[in-house]
């Protein structure tokens, strides 16, 4: 049995995405996924930054589909980071979505999120470092980074480097923990250009991350936030701050080579921005010039997204023809069966939504695999194609 094809059936099986699962998904909507990977290619070669937002209804992929660009990011030596939003990660508080988007950091070909080995082959002298160096001292509200950074390579205490880190993956240190550090290991001060405040510098963080991936080897960042219809539950102002934020992923400025991409309930424009009349409050807000448009700018690319579309008969059939791949793989048998006999029972019991499909193919393999039948849909010998269509595989869909 094929671990690996059994993670992603199993995957599948629970309704629960995962990076494994979303990478069969690659072929099943050319269009979006051409649109995507043309953005992906735009900040991996001309370094520019920019964001999108994709809409669906519950069950029709859409965590499907941001496991799938996962994939396909990691693959083109991009750091990825894939944000499920909720209370504990709030697009409206920018320092704390920063270290909930750090701590959900993956380099290219890692397993595990974290940010470390990317220091790994930069000394205080390379000239990875002394671009940092110049970028965090001439681009930067704040110049703490630079300090930070040159503590961080400058140091051979190990405690003093996990804090060090931990301050650039968003546990802000305190300047004078900075300090302590840095007049130990320079003998001289540090002399700070303009204090630092954590709401008001917390971009410089994503700005600086973003150009030391890029410095350091790696083709870009993408940064994928799931569940973003979630904000709908926030109060007025919390609203509006996350419309805020989120412009500046899809426009941002200060950013390199980074693509954002947000993905929303097909339901967010009548359920939110037309029954709590997200307009209007803008209005009544009394934002400042500039700053109002720039939160309806959001609210009018919702409006705008592109809806992932149930898939088309065609992009079912090599959807379901994978599972049957997977599943003989995973459990070391060969079905044989008519992908579209497949779609011909999910058609029919399995509902209209997609994740309620899969997991009706996937018990219909299981049983199947276990008694050589299905209900009345039967095989004349394990592995060998012969069966009827069932007329009452209703119970199938519900588990």
């Amino acid at each position: 049995m094929d671990f690996n094809s059994r993670k992603i059936i199993e995957a599948l099986r629970s309704g629960v995405p995962s990076r494994d699962a979303g990478r069969y998904f690659s072929s099943a909507r050319p269009k979006i996924m051409r649109d995507i990977e043309s953005a992906l290619d735009k900040a991996a070669e001309d370094r520019q930054s920019g964001g999108m937002i994709i809409t669906g209804k519950y069950g029709e992929g859409k965590t499907h589909l941001l496991n799938t660009v996962f994939d396909m990011a990691s693959e083109k030596n991009m750091a990825v980071s894939l944000v499920t939003l909720s209370k504990e990660t709030p697009v409206y508080k920018l320092p704390l979505l920063y270290q909930k988007i750090m701590q959900n950091t993956y380099l290219p070909g890692r397993v595990q999120p974290g940010v470390e080995r990317i220091f790994e082959n930069i000394s205080l002298n390379a000239p990875v470092a002394q671009a940092m160096f110049e970028y965090a001292l001439t681009s930067l509200m704040s110049d703490k980074l630079y300090y930070v950074l040159k503590s961080y390579l400058g140091t051979g205490d190990e405690d003093e480097r996990f804090l060090l880190l931990a301050d650039m993956e968003g546990d802000f240190l305190s300047n004078g923990d900075i300090n302590r550090v840095y007049r130990r290991v320079f003998s001289k001060k540090a002399t700070y250009k303009a204090p630092f405040y954590k709401t008001q510098h917390s971009w410089d963080y994503m700005s600086f991350m973003s150009r030391l991936f890029v410095e350091a080897g790696l083709q870009g960042w993408v940064i994928l936030f799931d569940e973003t219809e979630l904000i709908g539950r926030l109060s007025k102002k919390a609203r509006i701050n996350s419309y805020l934020n989120i412009m500046n992923f899809l426009k941002p400025e200060n950013l390199t080579a980074v693509f954002s991409m947000f993905a929303f309930t097909a339901s967010y424009v009548p359920d939110v921005i037309d029954a709590k009349h997200e307009y209007a409050n803008m209005d009544a807000a009394g934002l400042q010039p500039g700053i109002k448009e720039r939160a309806e700018a959001v609210l009018d690319l919702i409006g705008q997204a592109p809806q992932l579309a149930p898939l088309s008969d065609a992009e079912l059939l090599e959807v379901l023809g994978k599972i049957q791949d997977y599943h003989s793989t995973a459990f070391d048998w060969t079905p044989n069966i008519d992908a579209r006999r497949i779609l011909e029972v999910t058609e029919k019991n399995g509902g209209k939504l997609l994740r309620a499909k899969i997991r009706t193919t996937i018990e219909m393999f299981d049983q199947l695999y276990q008694y050589g039948e299905c209900g009345n849909i039967s095989l004349n010998s394990l592995g060998e194609a012969g069966y009827e269509e069932d007329a009452s595989l209703e119970e199938l869909a519900e588990m």
